[in-house]
């Protein structure tokens, strides 16, 4: 559910962007406050995993689409809403920065959409509502498969909102809002049933780790260690090798772009911002797609490749961009620590 450029105008750009910054600030704020040293290294590794786990598309079968997990909702569950959205935020930065994943300008659209509708809506007021201070392996299940569904659905109904709010005339509002929600449900399945997954492993681990469990502070001191090495495990396995096998399928947003438009991709303005920031993106991209940089000719046969993928671009990309991430969040956090130390 990345946004492309083309879909929003540099005014609803600008305001998203505001936004999310206002929002990136209060959750920084947020988690100075209330900061504790182990959960630092898991808000690294499981940025690393989302940034691994978000480039393996899995086909809706006979939708001809494919979606992938959005990550707001384990992020959420096991690091709380603040370190969530910051750890969010940042994967969603590398993914657009380096990677060409996302428009620069939609950046704070797309940080929203899959950032505060999971973090800030579904997960106090429907995950936490659903598991209780009491949880089972059952009430997580459902926390999880609700809470999923019903934030990819916002999210799915931010995009259509956004586009509606920048004019864009090729994607008239209750057509597009009638392709972009159901695919969506759809997605939301998938994610909850891989949230859900996620957390109870857990869960039945450390559930110390769980943010809803008693606090960190006051839990037995156990090493996280055998967790966050497996979770390193886990993203370089994802993104190095898994991401061959992602589904060749457009993903829920392309989807119905095409189902509206007949095209995949709604074509951005050449001049002003959109072309500005394009410009800029191409030369920060050193692999854009996952992908060693091509020539022109080059870009469109790509799409035609066999399935699975076997390509070390793509090995590079995921493993380079799940440590990027790693090192970003990690910074973020140990800037705050170190903030919160001299202003203690």
């Amino acid at each position: 559910m990345h946004m492309a450029d083309a879909l929003i105008s540099p005014a609803v750009g600008g305001t998203m962007w505001a936004a999310t910054a206002g929002l990136t600030v209060y959750s920084a704020r947020k988690l100075k406050q209330e900061m504790d040293d182990r959960k630092l290294p898991l808000m690294g590794v499981l940025g690393a995993f989302v940034f691994a786990a978000q480039m393996i598309n899995f086909t809706i079968p006979a939708t001809g689409s494919s979606g992938h997990l959005g990550g707001g909702m384990i992020l959420a569950i096991l690091l709380g809403p603040y370190a969530a959205f910051l750890t969010m935020a940042s994967v969603l930065t590398v993914q657009a920065l380096f990677f060409a994943d996302g428009g620069l300008l939609a950046l704070g659209c797309n940080i929203f959409n899959l950032g505060f509708f999971p973090c800030f809506i579904a997960y106090p007021f429907i995950y936490k509502k659903v598991v209780g201070k009491r949880p089972t392996q059952g009430r997580i299940l459902l926390g999880a498969m609700a809470a999923a569904i019903l934030s990819l659905q916002m999210g799915a109904f931010g995009v259509v909102l956004e586009t509606l709010f920048s004019g864009i005339s090729e994607l008239p509002f209750s057509t597009f809002l009638l392709m972009m929600q159901p695919i969506h449900l759809a997605i939301g399945i998938v994610e909850g049933l891989v949230t859900a997954t996620v957390v109870a492993f857990v869960w039945k681990a450390r559930p110390e780790i769980i943010e809803m469990a008693p606090p960190l502070a006051s839990a037995p001191s156990r090493s996280f260690k055998p967790v966050i090495l497996g979770l390193v495990a886990l993203a370089v396995v994802t993104g190095g090798f898994l991401s061959w096998f992602a589904s060749t399928h457009p993903d829920g947003l392309e989807w119905a772009i095409k189902g509206v438009t007949g095209k995949e991709e709604v074509e951005a303005p050449k001049a002003g911002a959109h072309g500005v920031l394009a410009g800029l993106q191409e030369k920060l991209a050193f692999l854009p797609d996952y992908d060693f940089k091509k020539p022109e000719g080059e870009k469109e046969a790509k799409k035609e490749e066999n399935w699975p993928d076997v390509n070390p671009g793509r090995s590079l990309a995921g493993v380079l961009g799940a440590a990027i991430t790693l090192l970003l969040v990690g910074a973020i956090g140990f800037g705050l620590k170190k903030y919160a130390g001299h202003h203690g």
